[in-house]
């Protein structure tokens, strides 16, 4: 079965968004540096420990968030950007700009996904990921196809 999607355009400021917050889900042990160094506290009390921790906490977000807005600016990345149409099988998905423009993304390149209550989120690095809103799909039955293949890719939990 050949799943076709309706076209769909990626906005910068949701990619921005699904990109933080994967980054935050992917990054988690951060947190515990930020607070053993606040910990620091306890040893030499200082307030400084807390003051420095929570700077460089929040440049390590600032770095991030510009990148993730660099990566919508950028040659490269704007095709990401643009109206996109997929047509997904359990080997491949086809990524269209329109009928005669395609790439073909092996399922493997595919390092994760993610099943929200309105969309797949298909992650292939911290800043490359697929967004697949279910409007975009034409039935309710292409949606639980393309969970079927994602579950049996071993990609997201039953």
């Amino acid at each position: 079965m050949i799943v076709k999607t309706k076209k769909y355009q990626l906005a910068n400021g949701t990619f921005i968004k699904l990109a933080f917050g994967n980054l935050i889900k992917d990054q988690w042990w951060g947190a515990l540096i930020y607070l053993a160094i606040c910990g620091g506290y306890l040893w030499i009390p200082n307030l400084w420990w807390i003051i420095g921790a929570s700077i460089a906490l929040v440049l390590y977000g600032l770095f991030w968030l510009i990148q993730f807005a660099g990566i919508s600016q950028l040659e490269q990345g704007k095709f990401m950007f643009e109206k996109l149409s997929y047509e997904i099988t359990s080997q491949q998905i086809l990524i269209k700009l329109n009928s005669k423009q395609g790439m073909p993304l092996k399922w493997e390149s595919i390092k994760k996904a993610q099943v929200a209550k309105d969309h797949f989120l298909l992650v292939m690095s911290k800043a490359q990921m697929i967004h697949l809103p279910f409007r975009i799909f034409n039935s309710q039955n292409e949606i639980k196809f393309v969970e079927t293949i994602l579950k049996r890719k071993g990609m997201i939990k039953e």
